[in-house]
Order: structure tokens, then C-alpha cells, then sequence
């Protein structure tokens, strides 16, 4: 038989066993001795999940018959428990050695020495797992896997048979009670709503055609149907036209054209699959590789062409008309395994309050549009969807990081004084927008925002923020398959200088490596990125690139101000090297006699120890510093803060980092060089008390934390906040931390 024919004749045969009116074993053992015989294997095994979470033999061909339905394996246990755990194929030349491996003597398997194994995958989750055996060692061919996947597809149809009432099979088991589930916090917030699953899985009835010309022609008009939706999408929302909002919706567009993703579906139909098939067997294949991709660029791009491929299903089976679940009728909470930035415009804004991811990365496109539209969102919640059932009451805790299912009625009186009392402070923080961010005693302290977006320009105007006192311009650079051209670069800087009026903004240049990809330039992999190259070492070391941006930015400055300053520099000559480049672009825009900005200020943030004790020599340097506190104290502590394990060895309330900063802003003091805290520190009321007292007056927050920030100061007195800070230092306390907290008790700060 033609190697490119077996798989459509063995489709072809189980799909006629199928259709046969035999009772559920018998149509098992003769499926088994069917797939044994066409892939030329030894033995054929069929594990079905019970709802009980056990995997119960179900059918064996090659092992002994009285093993079948009394072998059993907890989800995890084994090689074919791993398979299940973790929803991947396993191809193993010699079974015996890997670590999972379990020998069951009952089945009579110590003979056979190779094993390939995959998910039984119904609606998203694992049903079964299905395995082949061989007596010989050796390496299943990476179209043998494939083959059996596209026939664990065929073998997921049983469980709409009779089957599933017989033996009280099911895909899950979902408790009834509550769960509490911990998650990364990508987008912060608080949020209540029921569960509603984003694009329920759809069921695929019809798993196998005879006519491939007819499902390459189901295929095409698909296409052509998504990515006409995605052109409606684009110009029809507000939130799309949004400038890098727009870029991440063109970008994603661009997946629907990607030319070896539609080949692979090609590929698959031309076995024997219908159209809809082939889309959710490449999709299968598409989660396997995301869990085990390391690159972070690699594994966006993978979730977003398996948000694509979910949408596509869709569209193919005609699900995507009428558009009826999207149409919300209460608070809701979207659950999705990962889903792609156009999603989340398909919702209604006012009633959607949450996301829940069981991917998902800060980085992600659907997290930067989910931030513009202030939907909080927690990724990395391991699983959501297992745990939760459609229209379950659940809880988003995106500022503790975690997620609540069902919750109990005192956790659910809890979380809604939590949200009484968070609504009733924002109506606080709210009317004291229009007055001045000064201390009892008088004192001016700076407030600013951190930005990315131009849609979080609104959010200076709704804070009453002094300006944007770090604009993060990597983001446009993140969202573009290309490097963005001058002229595109020129009108996102010219949107962020209009939209903030006559208040002032720092563009901080391209802070890219580490986790934060771009697609047009190759990242090499390291062993710690965030101590790697990035940020200015990587615009040294690619000053083509540099100068480009520099070009772009003092072009969109013409007649205005321009403040900019460098990331993650480590010494001062690094810094002279970045303005003497800097300067070459402003001698540039004098011999073409085009305007310059009216005024320019550079600035550098400091991020590493090295540059904070060079600060004398580099003071003369700069207009202006920008302290980051987040990578300054991560390398001061020699502690990732990000760890759970380490977080009580990284305090930014101990002695030494006080001392640390009082050092750095006595320094800027004494040059008389503008200082601002970038970073997490100053965005907690206590620690920006702290700060104050160390005579620090300039923050740039989240604009979330421009309220309570504000608050605080308003109730403090600068003279004797700083003369109970000179005394808490030189008491011996190893953390302030303590002692703060008690002086603002006692002056009724917080209150």
C-alpha cells in the first residue's frame, strides 16, 4: 500500500467499524487489532480517563486479554499517566528507561521495549490515551505520531456513543466545591463575574471526508472569512484604531496568512480529515510545542496561531454567525486556556470584568490590549478550565494573584466588602484629582506615570498626574513583525506629545532583551537575561538601531520639548557613548536646517549598583536621573523578587536599601541634578513615604497608584517625617519596615 494512503485507509476502516451497531468492547478490541495491524506495531493499547481520575485498560491488542479493564493508573503515574498529565505525545525508543516508567507485570509487556503514546483529547481535554508497542527498539517516525494522533481524534467520537452512559466515562471530573487557584498577575485588579468560557470548544461531529477537494474549498472561504472579520474588527473599534492597539491587531491579522500553518491543515485534509479536523490537529500539535518552548517570542507566536486556529474552527463549522456567546447578559469573567488580542474585542466592555488564563504572559498581545481597556487578567492559572464549569460564580484577585471558583459565602462577603471598599476609594481618590500634590507643610512632590500605550495617556488626564515620567517605547517595537519605519515611529511619538498637552513627557529608548522579544531581531539564548543583553548594551551594540529611534523621536520633538533618557546602563562611559551618538542626530537635523525641539533634556535611568556608586562622575553628565528600583534592588539583593522562596530577603524597607538610596538622592542634591523613583517602590504609599523622607520629591507610578500615593503625601509633614527617618537609621533596626508603619498609625497618614 502507498505510505501516503494508509493513513486515509485506515480512517477509511475505523470510521466503517464505527458506524457498525456492535457493543462497545467488541467494536474496542477489534479498533485495537485494526491500528496494530495497519501501523505495523506489536501491540495497541486504549486507556479511557474515568470520572473517578483513574485510567482504566480499556482494549489491548498484543498483551495479555485479562489485563484489560484491571490495569489501572492514576493521572501522572507511568508513562501513559504522564501522557495524560500533560496532554503531549511521548515517543520512546526503549519505554524501560525513561523515569516514569511503571512495569505492569499483569499485561505481559516486559517483551516489548519501544512505546508511543497520545492524548485522547475531547472539547480541550484529555479523555484516554492511546499507545502502540514494539518489540524492537526504536524511534517512531515523526509521521507515525502524527498518524496516531489524527486516529486518537477519530477514537475521541466514541464518547458521544453509548459507550459513555455504559461506563461512566467523562473528559473531567469538576468538584462542586470551592477552589482557590494561584496565578500571575498580568494586568491588576479586583473583579467578580460569572465563569463563561471563551469560545467553547466546538464539537466536531464529522472527523473524516472522502472528498479533499471539497474540505480544501471548506478550508479557503474560511480563510477568506476570518480575515475579512479581522478588517471589520480593525476599522470598526475604537479601541482598535488606538495606535499600537491597531499594530497588534495587524500583526495578528498577519497569522491568518502565515503559509506553513495553512500547508500543515492542507497536509492534514489530504489524509482524510474534514476541514475542522485538520484545524484542531494541527491545533493539537500547536499546544504540544508551547509546552515545551523556552523562547518567549516562540511561545506567543505559537498561542497566537492556536487562538487562531480555535477561531478558524469556528468560522468552518458555522459557529461564528450569530455570534451569541459573546453576547454577554451578566458580569462575567472570561476563562480561556490562551486566546489572541482580536477575542477580547468580540465582548461587551461593560460587562466583561475579568480574564483567566492557563497561559498567558505579561508580554502577550492580549494582555497589553486587556491593560488598555482596564480588564484585570491573571495568567498562569493552572487548571481553570478543569476546575471550572460554565457559569460558575467566580473571583479575579489580580493584585494578590489568585483566583476563587465558587467561592463560599464568607469568602464571597469578603471579596464584596473588598470591592465595596475598592470602589469607595477610587470615588476618594477621584475628587482629590484637582489638588495640588503637596504635603501639610507645604512641600511640592512630583507625581508621574509610567506608560507604554497611548491610550494610558488618558489615564494622566483621569489621575490629574503631573505628565509621563516613563514612557516605555518598546512596546510598538514588540507588537511589529518588522522594524516599525521612521515614519511610524515619528507619528507614535507625535500622538504622545499631543495627547499630553504641556505636560511633560521622559521617552525612555528601547529597553528590549531580557523578556521582552522583539520579532525582527534574533535573541540569543541565555542563561540569565535579565543580567543580560538588553537594554542600552543592546542599542550600543546595534547603534543603527539607536540612532533610528533617536532620529525618530527628535523629528516628532520639532518646536516641542524632548526628554529622554537610556536603560540599563552600566557605567558612565556607556552613558557618554549613547549622547555623543545622540548629539550626531541633532548635528544632523542642523545640516538638513530642520527644527529642533525648543528644549532637550537626557537623562539615564539607574539600574545597576555599579552605576549608583559611580554616581559622582556621573552627575556632571546627565540633566536628569531616574532611579529603577525594580532591577536596582534585584541585583542589590542578589535576589530574583519575583521568587516566592526569596521573598523575605527583599526588603526595600531594610536599613541598607535606605541607606543605599539616601547616598544616591544626597548625591543628586549636592549637583543639583533632578532625581525620580522609577519601579514598584514608590508606587506603595509606605515606601514612597520612605522616599520622601529620604528628600526624594519626583515619582513616576502605575497610574493605578497615583491615588493612594497621593493620599499619603497630603497627610504627611515632610519636617518630621525626615527627622524620625534620621533617627529610625541610625537605631540598628535591620527593616524600617516596623517602625514606619507605626509612625503612620500614630499620625493618622493612612487613615
Amino acid at each position: 500500500m502507498n505510505k501516503d494512503s494508509r493513513p486515509r485507509h485506515l480512517l477509511r476502516r475505523l470510521h466503517t467499524l464505527m458506524a457498525d451497531k456492535k457493543d462497545g468492547q467488541s467494536l474496542l478490541n477489534e479498533m485495537v487489532g485494526i491500528i496494530a495491524s495497519n501501523m505495523a506495531v506489536d501491540v495497541c493499547s486504549l486507556y479511557f480517563l474515568r470520572d473517578d481520575g483513574i485510567l482504566e485498560l480499556f482494549a489491548a491488542h498484543g498483551l495479555r486479554q485479562e489485563a484489560v479493564h484491571k490495569t489501572e493508573l492514576r493521572i501522572g503515574q507511568g508513562v501513559v499517566g504522564l501522557i495524560a498529565r500533560e496532554g503531549v505525545p511521548l515517543n520512546l525508543a526503549e519505554a524501560s528507561e525513561h523515569p516514569k516508567f511503571e512495569f505492569r507485570p499483569e499485561t505481559g509487556e516486559e517483551m516489548f521495549h519501544s512505546l508511543m503514546g497520545v492524548p485522547i483529547i475531547k472539547q480541550g481535554r484529555v479523555a484516554g490515551v492511546l499507545t502502540v508497542q514494539t518489540a524492537e527498539t526504536r524511534q517512531y517516525a515523526e509521521e507515525e505520531v502524527e498518524v496516531l494522533q489524527t486516529v486518537a481524534m477519530v477514537i475521541a467520537e466514541l464518547f458521544t456513543s453509548q459507550l459513555v452512559s455504559d461506563k461512566n466515562l467523562k473528559a473531567v471530573s469538576v468538584a462542586a466545591h470551592s477552589v482557590t487557584i494561584s496565578g500571575k498577575v498580568l494586568a491588576e485588579g479586583l473583579a467578580r463575574g460569572v465563569a463563561v468560557f471563551h469560545e467553547p470548544k466546538v464539537d466536531i461531529v464529522n472527523v473524516t471526508s472522502e472528498n479533499v477537494d471539497e474540505e480544501l474549498d471548506r478550508l479557503d472561504s474560511a480563510l477568506s472569512l476570518m480575515r475579512q472579520q479581522f478588517d471589520d474588527m480593525i476599522s470598526g473599534s475604537d479601541v482598535a484604531q488606538a495606535g499600537e492597539t491597531k499594530d497588534i491587531l495587524e500583526t495578528y491579522k498577519m497569522f491568518a496568512y502565515d503559509r506553513g500553518w495553512q500547508e500543515k491543515i492542507t497536509k492534514a485534509i489530504e489524509t482524510g480529515l474534514t476541514a475542522e479536523a485538520a484545524v484542531e490537529r494541527i491545533q493539537q500539535d500547536l499546544r504540544s510545542k508551547m509546552s515545551q518552548a523556552h523562547d518567549p517570542y516562540l511561545r506567543e507566536r505559537l498561542g497566537d496561531l492556536e487562538s487562531l486556529s480555535s477561531r478558524l474552527i469556528r468560522v468552518i463549522t458555522g459557529h461564528y454567525g450569530d455570534e451569541e456567546h459573546h453576547r454577554l447578559t451578566e458580569n462575567s469573567v472570561l476563562i480561556a486556556m490562551n486566546m489572541g488580542p482580536a477575542e477580547l474585542l468580540d465582548y461587551d466592555r461593560k460587562l466583561l470584568m475579568g480574564v483567566v488564563l492557563e497561559e498567558g504572559s505579561a508580554t502577550s498581545h492580549v494582555t497589553i490590549v486587556a491593560k488598555a481597556l482596564g480588564i484585570p487578567v491573571l495568567g498562569r492559572v493552572k487548571n481553570i478550565l478543569v476546575e471550572t464549569q460554565e457559569h460558575d460564580p467566580i473571583i479575579v484577585d489580580a493584585v494578590a494573584g489568585r483566583v476563587v471558583v465558587r467561592p463560599s459565602e464568607n469568602i464571597e462577603s469578603t471579596y464584596g466588602k473588598s470591592l465595596g471598599e475598592r470602589a469607595s476609594l477610587l470615588e476618594k481618590y477621584a475628587a482629590q484629582k484637582s489638588l495640588p500634590s503637596e504635603t501639610k507643610d507645604g512641600v511640592k512632590i512630583d507625581l508621574y506615570i509610567n506608560a507604554g500605550l497611548i491610550i494610558d495617556l488618558e489615564s494622566m488626564h483621569e489621575t490629574g498626574a503631573d505628565g509621563i515620567g516613563l514612557f516605555r517605547t518598546e512596546f510598538q517595537f514588540m507588537v511589529s513583525a518588522t522594524l516599525p519605519r521612521m515614519e511610524e515611529q515619528k507619528s507614535h511619538y507625535s500622538k504622545v506629545l499631543k495627547n499630553a498637552g504641556k505636560k511633560p513627557v521622559v521617552f525612555r529608548t528601547l529597553d528590549i532583551g531580557s523578556d521582552k522579544i522583539v520579532p525582527f531581531l534574533k535573541q540569543t539564548s541565555e542563561e540569565n537575561p535579565a543580567m543580560g543583553w538588553r537594554g542600552l548594551r543592546m542599542g550600543l551594540d546595534r547603534p543603527g538601531l539607536l540612532r533610528y529611534q533617536l532620529r525618530a523621536l527628535l523629528e516628532s520633538a520639532a518646536g516641542k520639548e524632548l526628554n529622554i533618557m537610556f536603560p540599563m546602563v552600566s557605567n558612565v562611559s556607556e552613558f557618554k557613548t549613547a549622547k555623543a551618538l545622540f548629539h550626531k542626530e541633532v548635528e544632523r537635523l542642523d545640516v538638513l536646517k530642520k527644527t529642533k525641539p525648543k528644549r532637550i533634556t537626557l537623562g539615564t535611568m539607574i539600574e545597576t549598583p555599579s552605576l549608583a556608586w559611580d554616581i559622582e562622575q556621573l552627575l556632571p553628565e546627565v540633566d536628569f536621573v531616574s532611579i529603577g528600583t525594580n532591577d536596582l534592588f534585584q541585583f542589590f539583593f542578589a535576589a530574583d523578587r519575583g521568587n516566592p522562596e526569596l521573598s523575605g530577603r527583599y526588603d526595600l524597607l531594610s536599613a541598607s536599601a535606605l541607606r543605599f538610596l539616601r547616598h544616591m538622592a544626597q548625591q543628586c542634591q549636592q549637583h543639583n541634578v533632578p532625581v525620580t523613583i522609577c519601579g514598584e517602590m514608590a508606587s506603595s504609599p509606605l515606601e514612597a513615604m520612605a522616599l520622601i523622607a529620604l528628600g526624594i520629591k519626583s515619582f513616576s507610578v502605575s497610574p493605578s497608584s497615583i491615588g493612594p500615593v497621593k493620599m499619603m503625601l497630603r497627610n504627611i509633614n515632610v519636617e518630621s517625617l525626615q527627622s524620625f527617618m534620621k533617627t529610625a537609621l541610625n537605631g540598628g533596626e535591620e527593616s524600617l519596615r516596623k517602625p514606619l508603619l507605626d509612625y503612620a498609625r500614630q499620625n493618622g497618614i493612612f487613615d
